[in-house]
């Protein structure tokens, strides 16, 4: 198995376990491979959630440019539901992981077909 599979294979983990979601194995893929290298990167494959710098680069980097959304307070709104569904007191939120329930907050699985 891949570094890259076994990496899937853990956020599928954390999204059952820790948010109650049964993933689409195919769009978790789909997600995971756009976050690039930044997953093998210890510091860059987590989402510090209590950062609003970090927080920011979330909403501009990936909701606007990539997901082609308009910036708007829907899009603070939607990280804020997504840090609470991933557990605020969680300490590792992996990128891969608020991306992918980025995505279904804001119904765009469409961008990664």
């Amino acid at each position: 198995m891949s570094t890259r599979e076994e990496l899937i294979k853990k956020y599928a983990e954390d999204l059952e376990q820790k948010c109650g979601v049964k993933p689409d194995m195919d769009l978790l893929t789909k997600v995971t491979i756009g976050c690039g290298p930044s997953i093998y990167n210890q510091d860059a494959s987590t989402v510090a959630g209590s950062q609003e710098s970090e927080l920011e680069t979330v909403k501009n980097n990936f909701l606007i440019k990539k997901l082609g959304l308009k910036d708007s307070p829907a899009l603070d709104e939607g990280i804020d539901a997504v840090m609470e569904k991933y557990g605020k007191s969680n300490k590792n939120k992996y990128r891969a992981v608020v991306y992918y329930l980025l995505t279904l907050h804001f119904k765009k699985q469409s961008v990664y077909k």
